[in-house]
């Protein structure tokens, strides 16, 4: 584990980012039986701009190992305000917390977030990790800095996502005729290895399913405490 505290400042993060950015862990690879887990955080429903420090948040981790799911939630309050590379001061606590209440740590973690898609290489699905000393693979809408061009409309179909020249991700159709997701590298795990993940978790629908059930679980949370 390379640390179990996250920085509480702008300035901290940036030079924790630069940090784990710069580190070359020893890679994980999907081989034999491995379980996989995901976690998800949301916010109260119908609020106004990307958020502020302060606000309500829920948070989900699920397992889903051979024996079945198990979800667990948490409630706290935003850390940070929303900005675009800094994710981990807002929700990196509250997201190892939920990850943390589960049985046990899974193999491999789905994060909603970027890996080395980042301008210091160190997004939160790789900050996450290497708090917790997981795995990890992130999965998002869209790139964050990186840049390609959508892949073919066929499921599996894979096209690069670049960083001044490095491959840090694949954007990755999991369905056909539905739009492609970005799939991150993140801690201990390359693109490639991140795709082969990815494909794996898929079922029908075009989120990888730990990730799927961790958001209904994250928004269950929200609306039972209305």
């Amino acid at each position: 584990m390379e640390s179990s505290r996250w920085p509480t400042t702008r300035d901290a993060l940036l030079r924790e980012q630069e940090r784990l950015g710069a580190l070359k862990p020893p890679p994980w690879r999907p081989e034999g039986n491995w379980v996989a887990g995901a976690c998800f955080a949301c916010y109260p429903r119908g609020r106004e701009g990307a958020g502020r420090a302060g606000e309500r948040c829920w948070a989900a981790a699920v397992l889903c190992a051979p024996e079945g799911v198990q979800r667990v939630a948490v409630t706290g309050v935003a850390a940070a305000p929303y900005e675009p590379g800094l994710l981990a001061l807002r929700e990196g606590p509250i997201l190892e917390a939920a990850v943390r209440a589960l049985p046990r740590l899974p193999d491999v973690l789905l994060v909603d977030a970027t890996g080395r898609d980042h301008p210091r290489r160190a997004g939160l699905a790789l900050h996450l990790g290497a708090v917790l000393g997981v795995p990890t693979v992130g999965i998002t809408d869209r790139p964050l800095v990186a840049s390609g061009q959508p892949p073919e409309d066929r499921r599996g179909a894979c096209s690069p996502l670049y960083v001044q020249g490095e491959l840090v991700g694949y954007w990755v159709r999991t369905r056909p005729r539905v739009r492609p997701v970005c799939v991150h590298a993140g801690w201990r795990t390359d693109p490639d290895t991140a795709v082969t993940v990815v494909l794996q978790l898929v079922g029908r629908f075009r989120t990888p399913e730990p990730l799927r059930l961790a958001r209904e679980a994250a928004r269950a949370a929200r609306a039972a405490s209305r």
